[in-house]
């Protein structure tokens, strides 16, 4: 599974809730798919190089909200029942994101208004979705 994490040690999130913030992420843009396979806990681990332990407690809490599921024997997967909550899932990332940016905005003492002529801009430069 080539899910892209960037997990950075300074940015003062736990790596655990990164990686389960990516994987959401990942889920809710569908670059992961119900039922597909993630990668080990050694494996992720050393993919990120980071403590199998904290990759273990990131899936732990993504199969306690019912993102992943564990089948014995064959790994982890992404929830079959994910397909029904992707849509959520998205909307819950993009209000984070425009919650940031919206105290952003507040901050520099800018209206409705002027945010979104600013966000529509930045749309439009940037067309291929990047």
């Amino acid at each position: 599974m080539p899910i892209k994490l960037r997990l950075e040690p300074a940015r003062g999130m736990p790596i655990w809730k990164q990686i389960q913030e990516g994987i959401r992420r990942a889920i809710a843009s569908e670059e992961l798919k119900p039922g597909e396979a993630m990668p080990s806990v050694r494996e992720a681990a050393v993919r990120w190089r980071i403590n199998p332990a904290t990759v273990s407690r990131a899936y732990r809490g993504l199969v306690d909200n019912g993102l992943l599921v564990v089948r014995r024997g064959e790994g982890t997967f992404v929830s079959d029942s994910v397909a029904a909550e992707v849509g959520e899932l998205r909307e819950g990332e993009l209000r984070r994101a425009a919650g940031t940016f919206v105290r952003t905005a507040r901050a520099l003492g800018a209206g409705e208004e002027e945010s979104c002529r600013v966000i529509r801009r930045v749309f439009r430069e940037r067309g291929d979705h990047s």
